[in-house]
């Protein structure tokens, strides 16, 4: 990958997250007693959402930092920061994962939501959570490949929401309307990202030797 085409990546993903990060922002004033500028949501009122803030402050680390990770050009100049930054991105996923699963079992559902995304992020943030886990163990066996690689996977499943925005504009048109519609919508998105986690994986070329530092 040239150096242009990776920082068109990097930019193309940052406008991926630019709304579900302005959307968990403005949430997060709604929490902290701001005003409501997104719909006031009854799940979260009754005591302080930990769960929902840590997801949201989660999430956008793990996004942000993720873009840096991503660049090639960046992560060579930069590579002690890779390291440590790394270290960050993989503490803040399983914390996003992890907070998602406790949303997802213990709050209401999402008015309008059914059984269908709830079984997607069942199925999403424990394996995002592998993901990182199995991108660690690599990079520890100094397995560069390997590691590039389940980061990307897990990478691509937390940018999720980002890509739900233009599924859920489409989705109408493709599965017309009704819960089970929006929920096939939403999970729709995240398996597109896999999809695409996996040609940039498989287009890359094989990472020469490094010297990797446990």
């Amino acid at each position: 990958m040239s150096s242009r085409s990776g920082w068109r990546t990097g930019v193309a993903l940052l406008v991926l997250s630019v709304v579900p990060l302005t959307a968990g922002a403005l949430r997060l004033l709604q929490v902290f007693g701001g005003p409501d500028v997104l719909p006031h949501d009854d799940r979260f009122t009754a005591g302080f959402p930990v769960a929902l803030v840590l997801h949201i402050v989660g999430a956008a680390v793990f996004a942000l930092v993720g873009i840096l990770q991503l660049v090639p050009a960046f992560r060579r100049r930069h590579w002690t920061w890779h390291r440590r930054a790394g270290r960050v991105l993989a503490v803040t996923g399983l914390l996003v994962a992890g907070s998602a699963i406790w949303l997802t079992l213990f709050y209401a559902a999402q008015p309008g939501t059914g059984l269908l995304l709830f079984a997607f992020r069942i199925v999403v943030a424990p394996a995002t959570i592998a993901f990182i886990v199995l991108g660690f163990t690599a990079i520890r066996r100094r397995d560069v490949a390997a590691h590039r690689a389940w980061m990307i996977r897990a990478y691509a499943l937390g940018l999720g929401a980002g890509t739900q925005v233009f599924t859920e504009g489409f989705g109408e048109a493709f599965f017309g309307t009704g819960e089970v519609a929006g929920d096939l919508a939403k999970g729709i998105a995240w398996v597109i990202n896999l999809a695409v986690a996996e040609w940039a994986i498989r287009r890359s070329p094989s990472p020469a030797r490094e010297l990797v530092r446990a």
